[in-house]
């Protein structure tokens, strides 16, 4: 029987190759496999549903991350993807393979920062499993959201010269993550995050982007196409651009860096467009919006103008400072990768 090893695939390609031949049964299916959510249509409104898994030793490491921060990360990067497609999320089930060697006040720490999280947003905890775990602690948490019809917002809506938008800053997450990772490696008895600790807060408890949601909303503008940036902005950019059968140019300088983020960089020897492009964890929001939205963009907060869409045969490119062509890669977080 001929093999094929899961990462020459790749996540999406994986689920893209397990789901092809999926034909829904049930007419109230209304966007299955593909989006940032399921959306099914129960009547008036319609309900969006996400489900996401993380692994100890995969996803976070818990020599440095505290488990109350883990649950509202947990927690909150569910609700990003709600927000991801215009919607309001309003409840979760939360399931945990736990090892002996966590303590019922270890899993209360975990559940408090759930909970915090469900507090902040507005969202019920509503059920869940647990059950025993060989390899360490396994949090899988879905959660549901609601929409009216003609809010929601899909991947493929993004149309020609439509301006390419993003919420927040980029690569902040990812150099948290660096600086974690090369305290930990020096074993030191106390860790340097003096002067660092946005950096920390980025990758270790980030925020769902509502306010821009309802910015956008009292500005009057509906985006094209929406994903939250988990994985990083190429390969979030990329998705949009393949799923509305459009391509794109974004500008370096026009991407929106922290300084502390870049300062890190440095010191590290790393390229920060590099981290920006490709780091994934923000959590922010990339969106296309109509050329015609562009004097009710301006105004709002914390929202960058990085590009606009093209031709699909002018394919997906960054344009350097120099004027620089350089194509897009799908270089970020794969989830199988050797």
């Amino acid at each position: 029987m001929e093999r094929t090893e899961i990462s020459t695939l790749g996540e999406f390609g994986l689920i893209k190759r397990l789901t092809k031949d999926l034909q829904p049964h049930q007419p109230s299916t209304k966007k299955a496999v593909g989006d940032d959510c399921a959306v099914m249509d129960f009547g008036s409104k319609k309900v969006l549903m996400t489900t996401d898994m993380l692994l100890e030793g995969i996803h976070f490491n818990l020599e440095y991350v505290p488990l109350k921060h883990l649950g509202y990360k947990a927690a909150v990067v569910n609700f990003s993807d709600i927000y991801a497609m215009n919607g309001t999320p309003t409840q979760i089930t939360v399931s945990l393979g736990i090892s002996r060697r966590f303590s019922v006040e270890d899993i209360e720490a975990l559940y408090s920062g759930i909970r915090l999280a469900c507090e902040r947003y507005n969202v019920d905890l509503v059920g869940g499993d647990t059950c025993s775990s060989m390899t360490g602690l396994t949090i899988s948490i879905t959660c549901l959201g609601t929409a009216a019809a003609k809010e929601i917002v899909y991947r493929d809506g993004a149309k020609l010269n439509d301006l390419i938008c993003v919420s927040g800053n980029l690569g902040t997450a990812y150099m948290g993550l660096q600086l974690l990772e090369r305290e930990r490696l020096a074993n030191a008895e106390q860790p340097d995050f003096a002067g660092k600790e946005y950096l920390l807060e980025r990758q270790l408890k980030p925020e769902a982007r509502r306010d821009i949601l309802e910015a956008l909303r009292k500005a009057g503008v509906k985006p094209t196409a929406m994903m939250d940036i988990s994985d990083g902005l190429s390969s979030e950019l990329l998705h949009i651009c393949s799923q509305s059968n459009v391509g794109c140019c974004i500008y370096e300088d026009k991407l929106p860096i922290d300084y502390e983020a870049a300062a890190l960089a440095e010191e590290m020897n790393l390229n920060i467009v590099t981290c920006v492009l490709n780091g994934g964890e923000d959590y922010e929001l990339l969106f296309t919006c109509s050329l015609d939205d562009y004097e009710k963009l301006i105004p709002i907060d914390d929202l960058y103008i990085i590009g606009h869409i093209t031709k699909p045969e002018h394919g997906c490119n960054l344009i350097g400072r120099n004027g620089e062509e350089i194509a897009l890669k799908a270089q970020g977080w794969n989830a199988f990768q050797s």
